[in-house]
């Protein structure tokens, strides 16, 4: 799994995803580059894609601690400017198994525009209650132009914005600056992401089917999240 970071927020923000998954057999990268008040997100998806690649030849590699462990199985995930740069990363690129992102936001090239170049299944989350990256403005769109045979986006009932992270400050002081009511907690939002993300990676890069029919009856009686999904 790579994972993009969001805009001035460093990889220990995301402890949540690795405590959640790396006890299942995931590997989890975190790229650190593009830290700057002026990051490139145009290079910040091709750092995504470049550190897939580099992942995926480790398991050919005799001197590599990887050599002969990794199934030939890729996800690129990512938050917020992360979740925008994932979209760029996995834009005609057949080596990647699925997308998934977390409050993503738009990037300069525009990933809305990206996504009608992603053909991998995909799944988007989204906080109801997001004031910084809103649904509305940016993940809505991009699932709407996603040209996924499968695709998938949960919206969290008054999740935010930086809750799909660990705290982090430069993020909670941005959302301090506009109005995110969650009547919900860091960690119940939390939880509720790990249920449906760890059954999607099951399916997509594993192939269990019963982990997909979970997924599916949990979307129809979750009194926690509205969704859209479009499944070939």
């Amino acid at each position: 799994i790579i994972f993009g970071h969001g805009f001035l927020m460093d990889w220990e923000s995301y402890q949540n995803y690795c405590e959640a998954l790396v006890p299942d057999g995931y590997i989890i990268c975190f790229p650190t580059t593009e830290m700057s008040l002026t990051p490139s997100h145009e290079n910040f998806g091709k750092d995504l894609k470049v550190l897939a690649s580099q992942m995926q030849n480790q398991s050919e590699d005799e001197n590599s601690i990887f050599y002969n462990s990794l199934l030939p199985k890729t996800a690129i995930m990512g938050h917020s400017m992360g979740g925008g740069a994932s979209f760029l990363a996995v834009e005609n690129n057949p080596l990647i198994s699925t997308l998934v992102n977390f409050a993503s936001a738009e990037t300069m090239p525009s990933a809305i525009s990206s996504a009608f170049n992603v053909t991998i299944p995909s799944l988007i989350f989204s906080g109801e209650n997001d004031c910084i990256a809103p649904a509305f403005e940016n993940q809505d769109n991009m699932y709407n132009n996603l040209a996924s045979p499968c695709k998938t986006q949960i919206k969290i009932i008054d999740g935010n914005h930086c809750n799909f992270a660990n705290s982090n400050f430069n993020c909670d002081l941005g959302e301090s600056f506009c109005s995110s009511d969650s009547s919900i907690s860091r960690e119940q939002q939390q939880q509720i992401t790990s249920d449906f993300l760890k059954l999607w990676l099951e399916y997509t890069l594993y192939d269990n089917q019963n982990s997909w029919n979970t997924f599916n009856n949990q979307l129809q009686t979750s009194t926690l999240i509205n969704f859209n999904q479009s499944c070939n």
